[in-house]
């Protein structure tokens, strides 16, 4: 989760520890075509990225386990929240886990007893781990506002993987995605195949409602009902 809530109250930084970055050995390059170079020169183009998603699943159940051993309040968000609603499961970028910001202490704790490393990144509203060699956000704040602990009793218990654990409702994480919206980061693309997985889970007049006369939320909203991914609010023509 790389966009999220402004202005929240800021939270005691644990000490930033380097955070080693996700990769593994590429296979042989792909020769070009005769006569022609690739973008990386004459040994061709660069391999596409690789499905990381089993491991990114590992780090999710391992993360998640020691949360439940240690009793913190969680629920899984995100992609990997998505998968386990019945979303892809090609995962490529990291695991979400939404925290109480009054267990942040606590948390880091956990995770530095387990061997974890801890990163503090300019936003004050997340913490940085990598478990398995992939990225692991701790989230405090979702859709502009600090993860409570309704929030965190809406959440579904679900498998992932095999390993169950809490899991945000659907409506609040689609919420938390159309929220995250703005003038500067709108890629609808990126949610519609998320809400069309979801879409028979999500309550769409309580997220109608908590979204407000939010501009880019609405916008979304309409695109759905154009595209006949859900009925349009009762009223509307």
């Amino acid at each position: 989760m790389t966009h999220n809530g402004e202005g929240t109250a800021p939270l005691r930084r644990p000490e930033v520890t380097e955070l080693r970055l996700a990769g593994g050995a590429p296979d042989q390059p792909v020769a070009p075509a005769p006569g022609q170079q690739g973008p990386q020169g004459p040994q061709g183009p660069p391999d596409l990225p690789q499905d990381r998603s089993q491991a990114i699943l590992e780090a999710t159940k391992e993360i998640g386990a020691l949360f439940k051993r240690a009793g913190h309040p969680f629920a899984l968000a995100g992609s990997v929240a998505v998968y386990a609603h019945g979303g892809s499961r090609y995962l490529q970028h990291d695991a979400d886990f939404c925290v109480l910001p009054d267990d942040a202490e606590a948390v880091v704790a956990t995770l530095r007893e387990a061997g974890l490393p801890i990163r503090t990144p300019p936003e004050d509203w997340l913490l940085k781990t990598t478990c398995r060699g992939q990225n692991v956000d701790i989230i405090f704040s979702l859709a502009h506002q600090p993860v409570t602990k309704e929030m965190l009793e809406r959440a579904h218990v679900l498998p992932v993987d095999s390993v169950l654990m809490p899991v945000l409702c659907p409506t609040d994480l689609i919420h938390s995605l159309i929220s995250a919206f703005s003038e500067h980061y709108c890629d609808f693309g990126a949610v519609l195949p998320v809400a069309r997985a979801v879409r028979e889970k999500v309550d769409w007049d309580e997220l109608r409602a908590a979204c407000g006369d939010q501009p880019m939320p609405a916008a979304f909203l309409f695109l759905l009902e154009r595209l006949n991914v859900i009925d349009p609010q009762e009223g509307q023509p």
